[in-house]
């Protein structure tokens, strides 16, 4: 079986979700609408409203109830990116221009703004405190890890413990919120959506490491953004330091700054590729996916079981 399999069996209920965001995005200013129907339109893979849909296939399922937890928490992550292109001053993802491109910073807040908004307005279906408490920290989780990466841009003498906080906050946690949250409004036992929560915590730190090794072994076409985007912007993410661990190697990535040119760009990247530093992050985060693979053992017997293995393995296997 392979992750194209999940999103079949999935096919149904994952479209009704599609027309869902849209539907919720159909805002009555026309400005708007177009901003958030734009970055709608751009796709992705819907990896938190997947984890969201299986997680609750632990429990009784009912997909009106986990229809709106799945919305409200790929609109969390859309609103999240969409602030983060304005941070980042990006002009391409997913291979379309950014909201902030398109417009301008300022639709661009505005836009993550409301999006966010409409998340929260939506998951309010979901009569459960703890839920809205877990989801609560998330976003405040989410907020400081955003805060973070702004303040240790271009700092390339940041710790790597500093760097796995950074992206629990601003990843992991809210694909742990997915698969808890899609956990708790199936009513499964405490228990199962703490370990579902685990697993997700799990497989979204491997998720984004694995985002971050792209960056480097990928292509603009596969990306959808030029590669290399996030060390040009000051994002200093695992291979780059486990790369400057060599002096050598550290001399040369410090002199990246925003305004330098492709080609002294793509000779620094080369130079990281060179190291040992991609086979090192590949295997952290082979470390993340056999923790998610053992908590999802523990969990109890469910055909479900197999497919939540299956998106291990597509994470773990995402084109290099």
């Amino acid at each position: 079986m392979n992750y194209k399999t999940v999103y079949t069996i999935l096919n149904n209920d994952l479209k009704k979700i599609e027309n869902e965001l849209e539907y919720v995005l159909d805002a009555h200013s026309q400005l708007l609408k177009e901003s958030s129907l734009h970055y709608l339109q751009a796709g992705g893979k819907r990896i938190r409203p997947v984890f969201v849909l299986l997680s609750a296939k632990f429990g009784n399922y009912n997909f009106q109830i986990v229809k709106d937890v799945a919305v409200s928490l790929e609109l969390i992550h859309m609103a999240s990116l969409i602030h983060d292109d304005v941070i980042d001053d990006a002009y391409t993802r997913r291979g379309r221009p950014t909201v902030k491109a398109k417009w301008d910073n300022k639709i661009s807040m505005y836009t993550g703004d409301y999006i966010l908004a409409r998340a929260l307005e939506i998951i309010t279906s979901l009569n459960n405190v703890e839920a809205h408490k877990i989801l609560s920290k998330t976003m405040v989780e989410l907020s400081i890890g955003e805060i973070e990466q702004i303040r240790d841009k271009y700092n390339f003498d940041q710790t790597i413990t500093n760097y796995f906080r950074r992206i629990k906050r601003k990843t992991a946690l809210l694909i742990a919120a997915s698969c808890q949250l899609g956990g708790i409004a199936a009513d499964v036992p405490r228990d199962v959506h703490m370990k579902l929560a685990k697993f997700g915590y799990y497989a979204g730190m491997a998720f984004q490491i694995i985002d971050d090794i792209l960056d480097f072994t990928s292509t603009e076409a596969k990306l959808g953004k030029p590669a290399g985007e996030d060390l040009l912007q000051g994002n200093i993410t695992l291979p780059v330091l486990l790369a400057i661990k060599n002096p050598d190697v550290k001399s040369q990535i410090e002199k990246v700054n925003e305004n330098m040119g492709t080609d002294e760009l793509s000779a620094i990247i080369q130079l990281i590729k060179n190291t040992d530093a991609i086979n090192k992050a590949t295997q952290i985060s082979d470390l993340y996916l056999q923790k998610a693979d053992q908590v999802l053992k523990d969990l109890p017997a469910n055909p479900t079981k197999k497919l939540l293995e299956t998106m291990l393995k597509f994470i773990g296997k995402r084109n290099f």
